[in-house]
Formats: structure tokens, C-alpha cells, sequence
């Protein structure tokens, strides 16, 4: 029985203060500042050294289409790798109206899809081969992303914010099936992005959109240079009102590429800003939907980010076939989340007007003292908040070998580290449900006796090293042998603020071999085959919460600090690619790979029994195999691609994980998994088209269409509830140019208006009112897909 008089705290802690705006004092600053100075002397040198060093260089005229590593400044055929590699050029990133990247590689991506978790569309999930690059800190993350050579993977959580990646300056994106060489988190591939300099662009670009629900989006360019000297500059505004109740959304990017090169050398400096403030309000109660489909579940949802990012690079080329890359970079991150949701505090059953979670448990506040039953009953919600302060810095030294002869070679090592400093702070509010089930009221600040609901303030740093090397050797005039390997090195440690629960020091290390064969069939036809490894270590948000008895948050919050095993991933894949052409204007190309990836220890946010909270866990053995098949055909005014996608993803070792709004869990709110269930969240099936056609020489038509079957929900992992829906949805641009400077276009997200959902998962709705839906129960809750939307844009290529 619950009772007035708290028990003793079961932890040691310190006095908790509020989150303030910064969390580095000046002290802490200075230091770091040195570090990053004599860093920067370090860089200059490096680049100087590069620039002046040595022989001209010839160059090369040959058209290059990737990059060998995430460093720019070494290119490559990407037909003479062993693995499936896609490109997209700034053109297909322009292709449906202003630059994005997020719709460039959802409409023609194979194997990559978009999940809505956070109904934001400059929050998605990008999922590629079953793995995720998440801007939730809370998923499993298997994607590495890089930008001119900075990982992009954020400190805490190796999260990546697409909202503050500069769509308008990508010159060329890279998405590549598994590569050790890209380090951490390359479990399923990697997106490397490489910016535009004023070399490749000269002139001035604008474009500027406006439409359904509020949509207003203007982004610009700038390029120009003198032969020796560049500069490149690019400016993005956006503000969306959001098709939904209460989902505003703005964000603001900035970036300049200066840029100096002669004779072999060349010597760049990115400056980045982005400034964000995004509403995700995620999925909502199918039986909410069905009144109001622009409703939201509980409010707010925000996630404001202000970031920053210096990165200097430069390559240098000896002559000899001896060449030289480098970068050195520090970056940046403020992020402040809130996030309303209803709570299970209600009135102690013994009449003491005391307020109890459904464990029976008194709640308390800062001072230890229990809450009371402030509104009489309630209903009550809690506003979770986090505070994160992010400083990342590191570079990578590389050097490249070319030989001729009857067996050409070429070898490529390098060396990165990449350190993160972060700073995060955690509370949870309690206060009112309001009918709208937002968050109002006293919000009094919830400290549990048993560190269950606790405020949260620790400091993490994690060093990321590693060592690598490829070779691609040319045995035959058909055949070559390429072999790599990257040693990662991880460590972690975290320190409790408030306390010393957080306290710990984790260390990770692993060789990660490649090996693969591509041989020529014919001057227009590849095949291809390889075996990789790869492996992620658990982030500090990871480890900070991986206690079962002492659950986190789902916005993040750390109360443990057990030891988790890091993830590696077995790759297996082979493929064959070619092209053709067919009269005298008519190319066909296509490509077919198949592919199996294992996975041992993966890691998994797991629902706690304890409402709106979870924890981190291995959950054994995972494995996603399949196969992704595409074709495109060009003549004349017509292109069209066609991309088809199958994917097996399964967990391959039993399991128990809670998931207690799940309507078939067992009374302890538990899921069983068995091997063979397949994984939420992935579709099995996608198909993709995408048509181009000019219908006068001033006139053309963009189309494209996507498929996909339908998906288990998060949390029914033991795969006992319906799927969601398959859909099918189509978007359409026509562009009219009125010279070769001016155009204008209109364009249709959801042309055929088309119901659907990329997310679900299960929602408290017993527990929560809902004033549209009277006596809803069925927990079930998807993330609805935007309706039929239209844009009108005016474009400018000077």
C-alpha cells in the first residue's frame, strides 16, 4: 500500500538545477578551443603541405561518377566495384521542384524506403536493405553517412538529421551497399554527399515554391571562379504549416564552399549552418483517423536544432600515381526536444489523495515529497524534455597508389578519428490532459524514489578510431580482386552529473575484412560478388539506458548503465550489370544484385511495462536478405526507370520483449519472438517508376510512382496483428521554360489522393480520451500519409 512518508532514495544524487541553454562552461570551453586550434595548425600545414608539395599533375579526363571512400578529392568508376553502388546527381535532386535529397532517393532508390515515425517530412526514417539512418536516437541505427568527409552520425546516438543536411549544395550522392571501409555503423551501406564549389558551377540559381498548406520554400545558389580560386554559396528557407492539427514547421540552411586548386593540389573549406524547428506529431489511433485524419494523438512534439560545421579538406596528387587526401573538421549541435504525452499517474487506491503510477508507486517530486492529487482524479499528462549539446571533431588522413602494367593495381589507406563531446539534460513535467491531449497546468517536476522518473544530467565522450585499407588488383584483363579491411576502435564513457548511475567506461575494437571479384563479360556487361563485415558499437545513449529495471524514457532519457555487445553484420551479396545500346539514340542499362546480410547482438528499443518508457537491449541474431532489380531506358525526349525491391527481414533468435499496448501480449504486458518473425517496420515488397518525357521542346513532364506492400507495426514484432495497408502513391511535375533561364513548374505530391501509412506502432487509447472518437479502445495507430498536395515554383538557371 502506497503511503504519505517516501522511502529512502535508492540512488546517489546530486541536487538537480533546470536544463539551461548551454552546458560548457568558459572554463571547459578554453581547452577545447586550444585542441581545436593547434588541430587547425595541424590541417593547415597538412593542406599546405599537399598544395605545394611535388610534381604537377596531369589529371584525367574520364568521367567519374563516386567517390573510392567518404573523403572527397579520389574517384572512381563505380562499374568496376564489387558492390551495388547508385548515384544521384544534383539533377535528380532538382528533378520534382526544389533540391531534395530525402525525395531523390525514395522515388529512385532501389531498395531504400521512407518511414514517417515522426509525421514530420524533414524528419524521416531512411531505410535501406532493412537498416536505418534515423534522425531518433532511440532506433537502431545501420547506416553511415558522411558529408565531404565528416560523418555525419550523431555523438549521442549516431542519429543523423537530414533537416540540417544543405539539399541545395549536394553536387553528387552515393549510396553503396556494404563497405568496412566507411567504419562504424556501415551494417547495411553508406551515403556519402559531396558538395558543389564554385569549379562545377558558375553563375546564379534560384528556386522558389509555394502551395498546400502553407508550403513556402526558396532556396538559392552561387558559384564562380577565376581558373585558381572558387567560391560557392547556397541559401534555404523553408516554412510548412503542416497538413495536420498542430505540425508547423521552419528551417533555415546556409552554406559556402571556398576553394583553391593548381596543378594536382586543391584545398577546400565548408562553412554549414542550419537552424531548425520541426513538429512531429507521429502516429495517431486508427479510429481517430477514421473522423479526422488530420488529427494528432498528443501534443506537443517539437525538436528544435541549431547546428554548425567547419571542415577543411584538400588532395594532392604526386605524380607517379601517388596521391594524397585529407580533412579536418569540428562541428556543432543544440537540440531542445519537448514531447506531451498522457501519463499513468492517477489517484492511490488507499484514499490518500495521493497520486500513484500503475505499479502502485507514490509519486514524488524534486524534493522527494509525494505529489497529491492535484485535479481531483485528472486526467493527467507529462512533458518530457531533453536538452542536448553536442561538439564533434576529427578528421582522416588518406593516400591513394595507382600502378600500370599488365596488372594494374590500386591501393588506397587511411586513418580517421572522430571525437564527440555532448552534454544532456532530461526532465518530466506533470500536469493536465487537456480535450485536445496536450500538456498544460502546474508541471511539477517528477523525481522518483527508485530513479524510474528521474531528472537526468550527464556529460559522454566516445572516440571513434579506425584503420584502413583496399586493394583492387587487376589479375586478368576481366578479372579483378579487391580486398579490404577497417580496424575500429571505440570508446565510450559517461559521467553522471546528478548522481553516479550514469558512471562508466566502455571500450570496443574490430577487424572488419572484405573481399570481392568483378568481372568483365563484355565491354557492356559486369559481374560482381563479396563477403564483408561490419560492425557498430553501442552509442552513450545506448548505454546509458539499457537497464530493464530501470527503463528510459522514449525521448531519451538515461537511467542505467549496463554493459550492451556490439553489433556486427556478416554480408554476402553477388550481382551482374550491364548496358546497351539499341538504335541509334535508344540506351538501356540495368542492373541485379541479391544480397543476405546476418546480423549478431543487435540492438533494440524494447518497451517497458512502466507506460512511455523502454530500454536498450541485444536481441540476438537478425537477418534481412533479398534481391533489388532496375532498368532504364532513354530515346530521345522519353527516360524511363523501373526499380523493383524484395526483402526478407527476420529475427533469427527467440526472444521476450514487452509490448504492452500490443492486444495480444500476455498479462505481463510480454511479446514472445520466435525465429522466422519477420521485423516491423520494413515492407517485403516495393516497386518504383519514374518517366520523364518533353512533350515540346519547352515543355516536359516528370512522373513517378511507388509501391510497397504492407508492414508489421513496431511493437508487434511477434507478428500477430494485421499489417498495414499496401499502397501505392503518384507524384507528377510539369515544367514550362520560357528561355534557358527562366521556367516554371506545377507539381502533385499524392496525385490520386491516395490513403496510406509508412509507420505504426500502439497507443494507450483506452487510457486516453478522445473527444472525436467516443469509447475508441483499438490501440493500433499509423502516421498517415500526406493527402493530394499541389506546388507552384518558379525556377532561375542563370
Amino acid at each position: 500500500m502506497p503511503s504519505a512518508a517516501p522511502p529512502a532514495r535508492q540512488r546517489n544524487r546530486r541536487p538537480w538545477h533546470p536544463p539551461r541553454a548551454r552546458f560548457i562552461s568558459f572554463r571547459a570551453i578554453v581547452p577545447r578551443v586550444r585542441a581545436i586550434a593547434k588541430a587547425g595548425r595541424i590541417a593547415l600545414a597538412l593542406c599546405g603541405a599537399i598544395a605545394f608539395a611535388g610534381p604537377a599533375w596531369s589529371g584525367s579526363t574520364e568521367e567519374v561518377l563516386v567517390t573510392a571512400t567518404a573523403l572527397p578529392g579520389r574517384d572512381i568508376d563505380p562499374s568496376a566495384l564489387d558492390t551495388q553502388v547508385q548515384s544521384f546527381s544534383a539533377a535528380a535532386l532538382n528533378a520534382g521542384g526544389t533540391p531534395s535529397l530525402l525525395r531523390a532517393l525514395s522515388d529512385g532508390g532501389a531498395g531504400v524506403s521512407l518511414d514517417e515515425a515522426q509525421g514530420n517530412p524533414f524528419q524521416p526514417n531512411l531505410i535501406y536493405r532493412g537498416f536505418e539512418a534515423s534522425p531518433l536516437s532511440g532506433d537502431a541505427q545501420g547506416i553511415a553517412v558522411y558529408f565531404d568527409g565528416v560523418r555525419l552520425n550523431e555523438p549521442l546516438g549516431d542519429s543523423v538529421n537530414f533537416d540540417l543536411i544543405p539539399d541545395t549544395a549536394i553536387a553528387r550522392a552515393t549510396l553503396e551497399a556494404e563497405n568496412p571501409v566507411y567504419g562504424l555503423n556501415a551494417l547495411g551501406g553508406s551515403l556519402t554527399l559531396q558538395s558543389k564549389t564554385g569549379f562545377d558551377v558558375g553563375g546564379f540559381s534560384a528556386d522558389v515554391e509555394g502551395g498546400s498548406a502553407g508550403r513556402a520554400d526558396a532556396s538559392f545558389e552561387y558559384g564562380t571562379n577565376d581558373g585558381t580560386r572558387a567560391i560557392y554559396a547556397a541559401l534555404r528557407g523553408v516554412r510548412d504549416d503542416g497538413w495536420r492539427d498542430h505540425s508547423p514547421s521552419r528551417l533555415g540552411q546556409a552554406f559556402t564552399d571556398l576553394a583553391w586548386k593548381s596543378e594536382g593540389n586543391e584545398i577546400h573549406l565548408d562553412l554549414a549552418v542550419a537552424d531548425s524547428n520541426l513538429t512531429g506529431n507521429g502516429p495517431a489511433p486508427v479510429e481517430l483517423l477514421a473522423v479526422d485524419r488530420h488529427a494528432v494523438f498528443t501534443v506537443p512534439d517539437n525538436t528544435k536544432n541549431l547546428s554548425a560545421l567547419a571542415n577543411l579538406y584538400g588532395a594532392r596528387d604526386f605524380g607517379g600515381g601517388f596521391s594524397l587526401q585529407a580533412n579536418i573538421y569540428v562541428s556543432h549541435l543544440r537540440q531542445r526536444t519537448e514531447n506531451g504525452d498522457a501519463s499513468d499517474a492517477a489517484p492511490c487506491n488507499d484514499g490518500s489523495g495521493l497520486l500513484c503510477l500503475d505499479d502502485g508507486e507514490v509519486l514524488t517530486d524534486a524534493d522527494g515529497m509525494a505529489i497529491a492529487d492535484f485535479l481531483d482524479g485528472g486526467p493527467y499528462a507529462q512533458l518530457n524534455t531533453t536538452a542536448t549539446d553536442s561538439t564533434g571533431f576529427g578528421g582522416t588522413l588518406q593516400t591513394a597508389w595507382e600502378t600500370g602494367g599488365e596488372h594494374p593495381n590500386t591501393l588506397l589507406a587511411g586513418a580517421a578519428v572522430d571525437i564527440g563531446d555532448t552534454a544532456f539534460a532530461a526532465a518530466t513535467q506533470l500536469g493536465a490532459l487537456t480535450t485536445q491531449r496536450g500538456f498544460a497546468g502546474a508541471g511539477i517536476l517528477i523525481d522518483q524514489l527508485d530513479g524510474s522518473i528521474a531528472p537526468v544530467s550527464a556529460k559522454m565522450r566516445n572516440v571513434y578510431t579506425g584503420f584502413y585499407a583496399s586493394d583492387g588488383l587487376a589479375l586478368t584483363h576481366a578479372l579483378t580482386l579487391d580486398l579490404a579491411a577497417r580496424y575500429n576502435i571505440a570508446d565510450v564513457r559517461l559521467r553522471d552529473r546528478l548522481g553516479t548511475a550514469l558512471d562508466g567506461s566502455h571500450d570496443y575494437a574490430r577487424l572488419n575484412p572484405d573481399i570481392g571479384i568483378a568481372y568483365v563479360l563484355s565491354p557492356r556487361m559486369r559481374l560482381f560478388a563479396s563477403y564483408g563485415e561490419a560492425n557498430r558499437a553501442p552509442t552513450p545513449a545506448e548505454l546509458a539506458c539499457a537497464d530493464a529495471s530501470a527503463p528510459c524514457s522514449l525521448t531519451n532519457f538515461f537511467v542505467a548503465d549496463p554493459p550492451l555487445k556490439q553489433v556486427v553484420a556478416r554480408s554476402a551479396q553477388a550481382g551482374i550489370k550491364g548496358h546497351a545500346d539499341i538504335g541509334q539514340d535508344a540506351h538501356l542499362s540495368w542492373s541485379l544484385s541479391a544480397y543476405r546480410i546476418r546480423t549478431a547482438q543487435d540492438i533494440f528499443f524494447v518497451a517497458s511495462a512502466l507506460q512511455g518508457r523502454a530500454f536498450f537491449r541485444n536481441v540476438g541474431a537478425t537477418r534481412r536478405q533479398g534481391v533489388d532489380a532496375t532498368i532504364s531506358y532513354e530515346s530521345g525526349p522519353l527516360a524511363i526507370g523501373l526499380a523493383y525491391s524484395h526483402i526478407d527481414a527476420t529475427f533469427q533468435s527467440a526472444a521476450t520483449l514487452e509490448s504492452e499496448d500490443n492486444p495480444f501480449a500476455d498479462a505481463n504486458g510480454e511479446i514472445q519472438i520466435v525465429p522466422g518473425d519477420r521485423m516491423p517496420g520494413i515492407p517485403a515488397d516495393q516497386v518504383k517508376l519514374t518517366a520523364t518525357y518533353d512533350l515540346t521542346p519547352a515543355l516536359s513532364l516528370a512522373a513517378d510512382a511507388r509501391a510497397a506492400s504492407g508492414q508489421y507495426l513496431r511493437g508487434d514484432e511477434s507478428n500477430l496483428n494485421p499489417k498495414t495497408a499496401t499502397y501505392a502513391v503518384v507524384d507528377a511535375t510539369l515544367f514550362y521554360r520560357f528561355s534557358g533561364v527562366w521556367s516554371v513548374y506545377l507539381s502533385a505530391d499524392n496525385l490520386l489522393g491516395a490513403r496510406y501509412a509508412t509507420f505504426g506502432t500502439f497507443s494507450p487509447t483506452a487510457d486516453v480520451p478522445l473527444a472525436q472518437a467516443p469509447g475508441a479502445s483499438n490501440p493500433r495507430s499509423l502516421t498517415p500519409g500526406a493527402p493530394l498536395q499541389m506546388f507552384a515554383g518558379l525556377r532561375l538557371r542563370s
